[in-house]
């Protein structure tokens, strides 16, 4: 976490991935992320992947530092709480981020009624107002048909790429409408859909261009870099790594470090091709794995790391997330942004903070995601304005509830 945002107040009622994402992004900015959660726990409260007690390791993944209150918000008391929350009093709250929004309470037209500033920043499925995920947005838009190897059925991806991508988008809509809200005192509402988020991507990408143009789909290409040379080669040892000759300068180390000089001059020649333009190596990047490929198999990866690290090439070897665990030290506490927590119920492991460094601002630790409820009391005080009588009655009427109250009222 750094500080630049501190004193900011973010209200977020979410699920799934982008807007918990956008959340967390600015809690470890510094900004106080109020989560609003049903007792018992939202969507998230037990998604996958799990820890051996049945922890989610999601939910403690994107909700962290910020604090949790679970209400009833099947009540009018609950909705009228969280009400209060989002739009409590103060120049830098009224911030609200969701993608949950329900016509006729949880809405801009209805909370702005309580405070005119508001400021709200909705996800949608689609334009529409239709539920979509990224696992249905992608294939949708025809990502799975240009992924995996030539000739396969289309392959969709383990990254939901597209509510980072939006879950971001967030985070700069909020800050944007924020720095608007401290010029003119106008709060806004706004609005986009993970789909959108999508399509405006692979438009700015030049897919849409290409297909419109061709009438095609891009073709598979299993690892190869389309448009340019990339490819995968297995070493002598068995391993596997991916060797990048993106750029003319990237490309000429490759040819100079495996001594190919004189096989890539001879497919010159063959072809009329020009391989310092990277069309053309993709365009040839068949005959040009058949040059290279013996040079690899020929040695071990770590041989081929000491050649390409000393040439300065790009190259990266082919692990599964437990080798890159404990192989890679950008996934240990070597790197500054990681620490190495113990969270009860789950274990010992590199905890992420945010990748993210401020010249004018120390880095500081991860905080880890809280328990559900964990700050009922805390907000309702704070926040809201309540006395400890009506915390009490809350309580004691199923409203709200916090981790671990039973067990401290008893004590």
């Amino acid at each position: 976490m750094s500080q630049i945002l501190k004193g900011m107040r973010v209200v977020e009622g979410s699920a799934f991935v982008a807007v918990p994402l956008a959340g967390m992004t600015l809690a470890q900015m510094g900004a106080e992320v109020i989560r609003f959660d049903r007792i018992g726990g939202g969507l998230d409260a037990r998604r996958w992947p799990v820890a051996q007690d049945g922890q989610s390791l999601f939910w403690n993944g994107l909700n962290k530092g910020k604090k949790s209150i679970a209400v009833d918000m099947k009540s009018p008391e609950g909705r009228e709480l969280i009400t209060r929350i989002i739009t409590a009093p103060g120049d830098d709250a009224g911030l609200f981020i969701t993608n949950l929004r329900v016509r006729g309470w949880m809405d801009h037209e209805t909370l702005s009624q309580e405070r005119d500033d508001l400021i709200m920043v909705t996800l949608m499925g689609d334009r529409h107002g239709r539920p979509q995920v990224d696992y249905t947005v992608n294939p949708s838009l025809g990502i799975p048909h240009m992924t995996g190897p030539e000739g396969s059925d289309p392959v969709a991806h383990a990254l939901p790429a597209w509510d980072i991508a939006a879950g971001n988008m967030v985070v700069s809509a909020l800050l944007a409408a924020e720095r608007h809200r401290l010029r003119t005192r106008q709060g806004q509402e706004v609005e986009f859909s993970l789909k959108d988020a999508a399509a405006a991507t692979i438009g700015h990408l030049g897919m849409i261009a290409e297909a419109q143009m061709s009438g095609q789909s891009r073709p598979k290409a299993g690892n190869a870099l389309y448009g340019a040379y990339g490819q995968d080669f297995v070493c002598a040892d068995g391993a596997r790594i991916m060797v990048i000759g993106l750029t003319e300068r990237q490309w000429r180390g490759i040819v100079k470090a495996t001594g190919t000089e004189d096989a890539m001059a001879d497919l010159v020649v063959r072809h009329g091709a020009d391989l310092r333009d990277e069309g053309q190596r993709w365009h040839h990047r068949v005959e040009i794995m058949a040059i290279l490929a013996p040079w690899f198999a020929a040695r071990t990866q770590a041989q081929v790391a000491e050649i390409f690290d000393a040439g300065g090439l790009t190259w990266a070897p082919f692990r599964s997330l437990p080798e890159a665990l404990a192989q890679d030290p950008d996934l240990t506490a070597e790197n500054p942004m990681f620490k190495m927590m113990d969270e009860p119920g789950i274990g010992r492991y590199p905890m992420p903070g945010s990748p993210m460094t401020f010249s004018r601002f120390d880095r500081q630790d991860p905080v880890p995601a809280p328990a559900l409820g964990a700050h009922t009391e805390e907000i309702l005080g704070d926040v809201v304005g309540l006395d400890d009588a009506e915390i009490a009655r809350l309580f004691d009427a199923g409203v709200v509830s916090q981790a671990g109250r039973a067990a401290q009222d008893a004590a």
